[in-house]
């Protein structure tokens, strides 16, 4: 079968009454060496990597690594990856953070825009597409929730993001259901979480939730941005401008 021109109608019907599992193994069955899998070591990264590596237990798993990530999130991602035994492709920006904030300042002081744009394409996005090409990915699994933003109330199980198909395993799952499934099997959630944090990114970018946040998105990003970019649309044109020798 053609991993190329998918009938995602079609296929997103038929996945329609599937559990998790059933979607994982279905995307390796289609896509088997040409798949892999990207984590943040988030707060409910354990859920994910659990899941994704009970059924395909070697599969590539990317983390971009921005160098801004706080020092829990390193040690939660070392304890994780040893006790998952995972297959880690750490990815990091061509730009060392030194060497962006010489250039370009500390982007994420600006609290606009278009620095915080500027900020994710270098550190994460570019990262990001240079980790596919390497790995020659076909279809990536992500742990994209639908009740976590409003792009991602839009998004099917399978998608077409840029030259790759994305698969959301737990599209539809609640935040009850993710800590069932922690406690089932006795994982770890990032230790934020009990420091009344419910996503956690960069240092400088995130922070607890409060009784005034309307979304828990409004933790990230100083509630200017909901989105990282990793998971919004790339044209092949935007991609190729990614290339980290233009930033």
């Amino acid at each position: 079968m053609s991993n190329h021109h998918l009938d995602l109608k079609t296929i997103n019907n038929n996945l329609a009454l599937a559990n998790a599992q059933d979607i994982v193994a279905w995307a390796n069955q289609e896509f088997n060496k040409n798949l892999v899998m990207s984590t943040s070591f988030g707060i409910q990264a354990a859920v994910m990597l659990h899941l994704v590596t009970l059924v395909i237990p070697n599969i590539p798993v990317i983390w971009i690594d921005t160098g801004y990530l706080p020092k829990e999130t390193y040690i939660f991602a070392h304890e994780l990856t040893e006790r998952l035994n995972l297959n880690l492709k750490v990815y990091q920006s061509d730009l060392s953070p030194a060497r962006m904030e010489a250039i370009h300042g500390t982007l994420w002081e600006n609290k606009d825009l278009e620095s915080l744009n500027l900020y994710d394409r270098i550190r994460k996005v570019e990262p990001m597409q240079r980790a596919l090409k390497e790995l020659n990915a076909k279809a990536w699994l992500a742990g994209l929730r639908q009740n976590q933003t409003e792009f991602r109330q839009q998004l099917s199980y399978v998608n077409k993001q840029g030259n790759q198909y994305k698969i959301l395993p737990i599209l539809r799952w609640s935040s009850k259901d993710i800590y069932e499934y922690l406690t089932k099997y006795d994982l770890p959630y990032h230790p934020y979480f009990d420091q009344g944090y419910v996503s956690v990114g960069d240092w400088h970018s995130s922070r607890p939730l409060t009784m005034d946040d309307g979304d828990e998105r409004d933790t990230r990003f100083h509630g200017i941005k909901q989105e990282c970019g990793l998971h919004l649309p790339t044209t092949n044109e935007e991609a190729q401008s990614l290339d980290s020798s233009q930033l």
